[in-house]
Order: structure tokens, then sequence, then C-alpha cells
């Protein structure tokens, strides 16, 4: 090998200052990273395009009096229907109803009841389970309007990773899609997106639900995307 006597110091200083001196090489990750707003965007297309979900809804800091929705768990399918169960405080005792709807009628099994009947879901403090996937008032909505999207790192949820995006969303979107006391008062908002299938996973919504200037919070957990489902009306007794 031949050896360079002359200048070699020279030529040792100009490699290694190439070497510092060159740009890094992005990561194959870091060149693909989607911002916040492409998240939620991808997540309303996935939700919007899904044939169904399943989910399970959870609250807190609920207060009494009235009827107010606090939990359930069900599916959500497309054309819109549902079939599942709420959990209602009727007077401050919680109430268990299951419920299907399909073609915009709903139908209610009260506790003790010897079947279903029709309902008008108002009067429990509902609104139609089914438009929860409707793209126009569901959550996927919700998600696509958030307002000032922050990254707020990444989490598991059963193992998968997801995006932690922080905002919060119009009172009147959210009062449409769940409930809201004070539409006028903006509702936060904390999803969930898994970052390879682009689901939304977890929402966890709080606002003034149920009294103007008393925040409660709403956990919806989502999975199961686009199983299928046969959801019909119920013989009505």
């Amino acid at each position: 090998m031949p050896t360079f006597r002359t200048g070699g110091r020279i030529v040792a200083t100009v490699l290694t200052l190439t070497v510092l001196t060159a740009p890094a090489a992005c990561s194959k990750d870091d060149a693909t990273q989607a911002s916040p707003a492409e998240l939620l965007a991808k997540a309303k297309s996935t939700m919007d395009t899904t044939t169904s979900v399943h989910f399970v809804l959870s609250s807190s800091d609920v207060p009494g009096g009235g009827s107010r929705l606090i939990g359930g768990e069900g599916v959500a399918a497309r054309p819109p229907a549902f079939q599942g169960r709420l959990d209602v405080l009727i007077n401050g005792g919680k109430v268990s109803i299951d419920i299907i709807s399909v073609g915009g009628q709903v139908y209610a099994k009260l506790p003790f009841s010897a079947g279903f009947q029709k309902a008008d879901p108002k009067t429990l403090g509902l609104r139609d389970p089914a438009l929860l996937i409707d793209p126009r008032t569901g959550l996927s909505r919700l998600v696509a309007d958030l307002r000032n999207p922050k990254a707020a790192g990444e989490a598991r949820i059963d193992g998968e990773v997801v995006a932690q995006i922080d905002g919060d969303v119009d009172g009147q979107l959210v009062k449409n899609t769940l409930t809201s006391a004070d539409p006028a008062t903006p509702v936060k908002v904390k999803a969930y997106v898994a970052k390879d299938s682009g689901e939304l996973r977890r929402a966890v919504l709080t606002g003034p639900f149920f009294i103007k200037g008393k925040d409660s919070t709403f956990t919806l957990v989502l999975d199961r995307y686009g199983e299928k489902v046969a959801i019909s009306a119920p013989p009505v007794a």
C-alpha cells in the first residue's frame, strides 16, 4: 500500500472535516413521519370507509339528575345500524338498556321488560348510536375538525403503537355526536391513532356535557374495524 508522507496531515484533516460536516442521512421513519393533521385525516378516512367498528364507552365526573349517558358497549355498522348496551344514569341510578338501531329506528329493551319497544332516544338522554360512524356528524368528524392539533407522544394500546394528538373541538359538533350542555364551549380531545393502520383506537373528550361550567369526561375505545356483522330490527313486544 503506498504511503503518502507529504501533506499527510492535511489530507487527514480534510477527510475528518468532510465526515463531520456531511449532512446526516434521514432515517426512513423520520422521512415518513406523519404530522398530527395527516394522522387525523387518515383516521377519518379509515373510519369513514370501514363497514363496522366495536366500541366501549366509559365516563367520569358525571353529575346526578336527569337522564345521562354514562357508558356502554356495542357495534356501529354501515348502512347505519347499531346493536349493543348503553348505560344511563336516571335520577342517580344506573340503568343498562339493550339498544338496536336499524334504518333510523331505535329499539330499546328496558330492565324487566319483556322485549324491545320502539323508542325515542332523546327521552333516554341519548342520540341514535348508529350515527357514531356517520361521516358528517359522527366521531370521525370530531377527529377531522380537531383544532390546534399537537403531537403528545406515543403509547401502546393492546400492544399497538399509537400516536397521541391533543386539541379541542367545537362544542356544537360534540353536541351533534354525543351531548353538550354548553355548545359554545370547546371540548378538549385526546385522540390516539394507530400509526400503521390509521385506526382511531381511543378518544378522550372533556367538557361541559351535562351541566354548563362543570366538566365531565367521555372515553371511547374502538377496535374490531371491518368485522362482518348482521343487525336487524327485533320483534316488538
